[in-house]
């Protein structure tokens, strides 16, 4: 995608991205790809032990998916800053919509920027990421 400075505006959605479900499959390559291996996400007896119901994804995995969305709206190049917090788990075999926002134009460093709020739901409402990127706009 080519980004527009004069067409951008401030309250412009991105084009949302949609994920999943999450399946125990997902999770075991996801391990095996990033070198997480926390049994919390692929062995239920383990997650059982912490009182959890069953395994449920990395917080990374809904990182990455927020990472995808970035990538259909901009080039990696152009991507400053990419900053999250983790509000809350996503079971396994969830749907993950990611979505964006822009909030702000500004310059800084000599170049044209947007602040874009980001998120993540699972099918249920509940926000599992939320932050915000900083965009170069050639």
């Amino acid at each position: 995608m080519t980004l527009n400075w004069n067409e951008i505006t401030a309250g412009q959605e991105l084009p949302a991205h949609e994920c999943g479900p999450v399946s125990r499959w997902v999770l075991a390559m996801f391990a095996g790809g990033s070198g997480d291996h926390m049994p919390v996400h692929v062995d239920i007896d383990f997650a059982r032990k912490f009182g959890m119901k069953d395994v449920f994804a990395h917080g990374m995995l809904s990182m990455a998916y927020l990472g995808q969305l970035l990538l259909k709206f901009a080039r990696q190049e152009h991507i400053r800053n990419y900053a999250v917090r983790f509000t809350s788990i996503t079971p396994v075999n969830a749907r993950v919509s990611c979505t964006g926002k822009v909030l702000e134009k500004f310059e800084a460093d000599g170049e044209r920027r947007i602040r874009v709020a980001i998120q993540t739901k699972i099918d249920d409402g509940t926000v599992t990421l939320e932050g915000e990127a900083v965009i170069a706009v050639p």
